[in-house]
Formats: structure tokens, C-alpha cells, sequence
């Protein structure tokens, strides 16, 4: 579980979202601007969506080149690791022509950890027994954003430059990976582990989903269900990538700008723990409609109280339902489609991705025409709020609209 935790905490907390806490030092050594910001945390996030593709469709590369060696799980997790720990440090280089690249390469390899990892992990801690311990594996890729925000916060105290940082957390991405690595042993006979489960909070799939077929689904609940997860994926990705800038731009000068992020990153860990304590056999789309309400509000906070309270409140709320919403999406996939679990899940961690490549670019545009970066920001966060309260009414209109019947 700890393996897990910490790959996740490397991948995830600094592989992808430690661009966030470094971004305002960047600004402020003048190596980036903000459009050319935005542009840099996209090819991050196509990078990681490529991944989860790539881990999507593996079985299906299999299956057509079945003289390519089976996927050995903890050799990705360990080639991941050590891409992370390169791309991550290579972001310290005074060569901002290759930082798109980089970032790019990172959110593939991060991808790659979070799949392997994840479905490694998870049918290790069943085979053991201890099941329920899979979900605080998920309360990594917050310690990594709490870690990586706090560190951040320290270097711009005594004021190290951008680059100094990226190589500080290369340099902690591999510490973090020589303490875990012996866990991934990678033996001849380790089967292969299918992705599918990986890119999601679930629990190794059971016999039950096994020998499953499809059964009649309301019409368009599928549909529904892909579109409102869609949108989580933008909802959040705005504040996801822009919080310390966006809280520099309203609160100049406040003490608290630098621990906004790290409280996110307590949100995320406090609600992958909640999540997982929570007793299944409820309506997981009544869930999924107060997870995006709860993001809603934390967003909407920041822009109607624009205070040191309103962005640390608004950035716990928007965190605890990060990990959560993807919980509770993928235990909905399994419900309507258990025979086809992978396909679906490939399918709407698809959308997901797309809907966080359009944050950052929309940024950018709206940057460009409004007559201060303050004003750009609320209209973005208007936006992403609305997407986020448009996707807990789908959620709410479905579980009305589409009775389950046990």
C-alpha cells in the first residue's frame, strides 16, 4: 500500500501537478508567460491522455502481436519512475524549447504509473487479503501535491529560482523512488496485468464482473454518464493549474498564497479516505451529483469571496472530491456495462482528458481578450464552475430519470 501511495505521490504530485506551485516562481523569472503557461500545461495533460490511451488499448496490441512479451507491471512502474525522476529534472535546463516536450513525456510516463501501479497494487493487497486498503493508495497524488506546494513555498522564501526547483524535485522524485522500487521486483513469471482497472479507483475486478454480460440500460444513460465525467475533467483543471497565480492576482502580498495548493492536496487525501469508507450498494450517480456540486462551490468561493478564506476554504472543497469522482464513475461503468468493463473506462478517462486539454488553452484565449488577467481568470472559473454544476444536474436528472432496480 505504502509502494503505491509513494509511486502515485511521484507520479502524479510531481510527474504532473508540480508545474502548479512552480508556475508563479517561472513568471517571476520571467522564463514564461502566461499564454505560453497554458500551452505547457496542455501538452502535460495530452501527454497523460496519450498514456491512458496507450495503456487502454494494450490488450489490443496483444492480441494482434502475440510475440510481443507480455507487460510486466512493475517493470513499467519502474521505467515510469525513472522517466518521471529524467523529465521532471530535465524541466531545470535553460532550454525552453524543450519544455513542451518534457512535459509532454511526463504526462505520459506519469500515465503509465498511475495504470500499472494502480492494478499491480490493488491485486497484491487482495491477494493478501486486505482489499480495503487499495483506496489509500489514492491519497497519494495528494501527499505529492501537499509535499511538492510546501517545498515550493520554502524556495520562494529564500528566494532559489525556477530551475533550482524543478531540480529540488527531481532530485526528491528520486529519493522517493530508491525507497519504493524494491517493492517492484520484477520476476520472470509475473503475469501481465490488464490496464483497464488501472486507470481507475476501483478494486480488482471480481468473478461476479468476470462471467458478466450486459444487460438493458436505460437509453442514453451511458451516454449521460460519459458527458457529465467529461466535465469533471474541466471543472477542475483551471484552478487545478492556475491556483497560486490566480490567488497572486487577487491577494497580492498575503501570507497564505503559497498554501493554498497544499491544501488542495489535503482535500484530495482526506476525500480518497472518505471514499473508500464509504459502504457500497448506494446510488453512486446521487454521490457523483454532490462531488461536482461540492467543487461548484469551492470554485465559486474563490470568485465571489476573493479573501485568503475564500480560496483556502474553496481549495479544500475543490480537492475532496478529486479522487472521488473517478471512484464512484468507474463503479457506475461496472454497473452498466460489467462485461465491457475496460472499454468503457478507456472511454470516459478519454473524455476526462480531453475536458482538462481545453482548460488551460481557454485560459490563454480569454487572457488575450480581457482587459486584465484578474478579470480573464473569474470568467475561466465562472466557466469551470458552471461545467461542474451542469454535470451534478445530469448526475441528479439520471438517478431520477433511470431507476436501479436490485
Amino acid at each position: 500500500m505504502i509502494a503505491g501511495l509513494l509511486s502515485l505521490a511521484v507520479a502524479m504530485g510531481i510527474g504532473r501537478f508540480a508545474f502548479t506551485p512552480i508556475l508563479p516562481m517561472m513568471l517571476h523569472d520571467k522564463v514564461i508567460d502566461l499564454p505560453g503557461a497554458s500551452w505547457l500545461a496542455s501538452a502535460n495533460y495530452l501527454g497523460y491522455l496519450v498514456g491512458a490511451l496507450l495503456c487502454t488499448a494494450q490488450p489490443w496490441i496483444w492480441r494482434r502481436l502475440p510475440r510481443l512479451p507480455a507487460v510486466n507491471a512493475p517493470l513499467m512502474v519502474r521505467g515510469g519512475l525513472a522517466a518521471t525522476i529524467i523529465f521532471t529534472t530535465g524541466m531545470s535546463l535553460d532550454a525552453s524549447v524543450l519544455w513542451p516536450s518534457l512535459r509532454f513525456a511526463s504526462g505520459v510516463a506519469s500515465a503509465f504509473v498511475f495504470v500499472y501501479a494502480s492494478s499491480w497494487c490493488l491485486a497484491q493487497l487482495a491477494r493478501r487479503g486486505v482489499a480495503n486498503m487499495g483506496g489509500l493508495i489514492y491519497i497519494g497524488p495528494g501527499a505529492g501535491i501537499v509535499v511538492s506546494g510546501l517545498l515550493a513555498s520554502a524556495l520562494v522564501g529564500v528566494g532559489w529560482p525556477s530551475g533550482a526547483a524543478w531540480m529540488i524535485f527531481g532530485m526528491l522524485a528520486l529519493v522517493l523512488t530508491a525507497v519504493i522500487l524494491p517493492r517492484f521486483r520484477v520476476r520472470a513469471a509475473e503475469p501481465g496485468v490488464g490496464p483497464a482497472s488501472a486507470a481507475v479507483l476501483s478494486s480488482a475486478p471480481s468473478p461476479a464482473y468476470t462471467a458478466a454480460v450486459n444487460l438493458p440500460t436505460g437509453k442514453g444513460e451511458l451516454a449521460l454518464l460519459s458527458f457529465g465525467y467529461g466535465l469533471a475533467g474541466f471543472g477542475y483543471i483551471i484552478t487545478a493549474t492556475f491556483l497560486p497565480v490566480i490567488a497572486r492576482q487577487a491577494i497580492p502580498g498575503s501570507a497564505w498564497l503559497d498554501l493554498f495548493w497544499p491544501l488542495f492536496g489535503t482535500g484530495v487525501m482526506l476525500g480518497a479516505t472518505i471514499a473508500s469508507r464509504i459502504p457500497s450498494g448506494g446510488d453512486n450517480r446521487v454521490l457523483l451529483a454532490g462531488c461536482y456540486f461540492v467543487q461548484a462551490a469551492g470554485i465559486g468561493l474563490g470568485i465571489l469571496s476573493p479573501s485568503a478564506a475564500g480560496f483556502a476554504l474553496g481549495s479544500l472543497l475543490l480537492g475532496l472530491p478529486f479522487t472521488a469522482i473517478t471512484f464512484f464513475a468507474m463503479q457506475e461503468v461496472r454497473r452498466l456495462r460489467p462485461a465491457s468493463v475496460p472499454s468503457y473506462m478507456g472511454l470516459l478517462t478519454v473524455l476526462y482528458g480531453i475536458g482538462q486539454i481545453v482548460g488551460p488553452p481557454l485560459v490563454a484565449l480569454l487572457l488575450r481578450h480581457s482587459a486584465t488577467a484578474g478579470e480573464g481568470f473569474a470568467l475561466a472559473l465562472e466557466l469551470a464552475a458552471a461545467a461542474l454544476v451542469v454535470g451534478g444536474l445530469v448526475f441528479a436528472g439520471m438517478a431520477r430519470g433511470y431507476v436501479i432496480r436490485r
